[in-house]
């Protein structure tokens, strides 16, 4: 049997399982609100925490992080230690209060003590771009890593955009059919088998350089033909000889993609309504320490991936399936394979970690998708347009369109971001996150001043900076990996990358907070009573089932 045949009979199981489990959770829900939402509040902390490491380990994780260290050493490692120490701040600021302060969205918290229609309307909003920005880089790496396990040439485009498309279908289905609870049961089967398939793979790779880590990283660098590899400087920070300029935005951008992951989990919204799922503070406190623990073992294990991969693949092989890197992972599983057993054990271990790789995918997808189309029905739909007043059933019919829309947008610019590594683009979205969202969330748990105009111009003055620095930057256009692209002899090729730096990080993220401080001062509105009931249910959750209008 060839890797595409198995590759393919992986992936119909898979999908028929999960489908079965989200049709099964679709048929348990009492089509209210809640179940919808946040599945009942019905999860232990141990199933959340397992749920938000599916939610949180994604195509980035697994197919960005260990290209970007099998192309980039010791650079791309910074995404592994910035996606796990973000979750320190999740823990001691955000999970427990966010839990007893809120019901289904983030915008039940930063509305709490605020007009409720404008600050909904721009929490909406937000959540939606950070969102879509985040399924880019699924959708994205979905394309690579299905075309190298049925076999589609990496240049044929319309094949990939059709899996894009296969793709968005599926995580539509999973959250319109089975809600939160289906999308849950989905990631926890997800964080199950992307652990065991990473403890697998990075056992098989120390195994064949007889656990000597020294010899692997030897390895990579000698067969990457570049002898920094495992020095910093490779991709960011780099020194430009007689460019002090340059030398100067590179160490910035830096900084700025530092500044976005370590600060951007406490503002991603799929990530925030996962608190809601279970029923008392103490849960949302287990949750993050479970979670932390599987993330944690599993980036540690992402440096036997990258460089494992970079010694016994190659950077030319990887760059040649994928220009991203992003199927430095499944390669190397498929040299790990046939080194033991031919042909027939490469193609196995091929479509094995393949199928694991799809399943994170459709796992986070579906996270996401939820996320953005709850916001919208929940905050804008039932409280901006209806004003609070709304059918319960009605409600989650509405959110139940929104994904279908919000799917078929994310498929149309997954389609153009292809080329792109999608640890990167999932940068993108936290840095976006973070300038948005966390400033609103932190101002409106610990500020007793902090009222309606300041929340919304944080959320807007945030996005809008992040927006705009990043149509602005090299990013969209003026670089071989823009999203416009461009002939490399082209000479009326449109480019505006007036923006030095990749990451808007550094500059958004604290305009955000700016904008937050300033919009807060400038108005009169001073709630202290309801910031003190607030206060009181942060710490305690007390009354939590009537903290928000519903």
């Amino acid at each position: 049997m060839n890797s595409t045949t198995l590759s393919t009979i992986l992936f119909v199981v898979f999908v028929l399982f999960t489908l079965v489990l989200v049709i099964r959770a679709g048929k348990s829900n009492k089509k209210n609100s809640s179940d919808f939402y946040d599945g009942g509040a019905s999860f232990s902390g141990f199933q959340n925490g397992l749920a938000i490491a599916g939610d949180y380990m994604s195509a980035a994780s697994f197919l960005g992080i260990a290209g970007m260290i099998a192309l980039a050493g010791y650079d791309g490692f910074l995404y592994s230690i910035g996606f796990l120490v973000a979750w320190l701040v999740a823990l001691l600021l955000v999970a427990e209060p966010l839990r007893n302060s809120g019901r289904f969205t983030m915008g039940d918290v930063v509305a709490f003590r605020m007009k409720q229609r404008p600050v909904r309307s721009a929490a909406s909003a937000s959540t939606v771009v950070v969102s879509i920005f985040y399924l880019l880089a699924q959708m994205v790496g979905a394309g690579s890593l299905v075309a190298l396990l049925l076999g589609i040439d990496p240049t044929d485009t319309a094949a990939k955009n059709l899996i894009i498309g296969v793709v968005g279908i599926l995580m539509i289905v999973y959250v319109t059919v089975g809600g939160m609870k289906g999308t849950t049961y989905v990631q926890i089967v997800k964080a199950f088998l992307l652990m065991i398939g990473a403890t697998v793979l990075t056992i098989m790779v120390l195994a064949r350089f007889g656990f000597d880590i020294s010899a692997m990283l030897g390895q990579a660098q000698k067969l990457s033909g570049n002898p920094e590899l495992l020095n910093p400087g490779n991709k960011y920070g780099v020194e430009v000889e007689g460019d002090p300029f340059k030398t100067l935005m590179n160490k910035l951008d830096l900084i700025s993609l530092g500044l976005a992951l370590v600060l951007g989990t406490a503002g991603l919204p799929h990530i925030l309504i996962r608190f809601y799922t279970v029923p008392t503070a103490k849960a949302a406190r287990t949750s993050v320490n479970w979670a932390i623990g599987n993330i944690g073992v599993f980036y540690l294990m992402t440096i036997a991936l990258g460089f494992g991969a970079a010694a016994l693949v190659g950077s030319t092989a990887i760059k040649e399936a994928d220009k991203g890197g992003n199927l430095a992972a499944p390669l190397l599983a498929k040299e790990l394979g046939t080194n033991i057993a031919g042909e027939t054990g490469g193609a196995t271990m091929l479509a094995i970690i393949g199928a694991i790789a799809f399943a994170t995918i459709l796992a986070v997808v579906a996270g996401l998708t939820l996320a953005s189309s709850s916001s919208f029905a929940h905050d804008f739909y039932a409280n901006v347009i209806k004003k609070g007043n709304v059918d319960p059933k009605k409600e989650v019919n509405v959110a139940r369109i929104a994904a279908i829309l919000i799917g078929a947008v994310s498929i149309v610019l997954a389609i153009g971001a292809q080329g792109l590594n999608v640890a990167f683009l999932v940068a993108i979205a936290f840095a976006i996150a973070a300038s948005a969202n966390l400033p609103a969330v932190l101002f409106s748990l610990f500020w007793k001043r902090f009222n309606t105009r300041g929340a919304v111009w944080a959320i807007y003055g945030g996005l809008g900076m992040a927006l705009v620095l990043l149509v602005f930057s090299g990013n969209v256009s003026g670089a071989e990996t823009s999203f416009i692209k461009c002939l490399p002899d082209a000479v009326d090729c449109v480019k505006f990358n007036y923006f030095p730096l990749n990451n808007p990080g550094i500059v958004s993220i604290p305009f955000g907070f700016f904008m937050g401080w300033l919009g807060t001062i400038t108005s009169n509105e001073n709630n202290t009573a309801k910031y003190a009931e607030l206060e009181v249910r942060s710490m305690t959750g007390a009354a939590i089932g009537k903290a928000v209008q519903h």
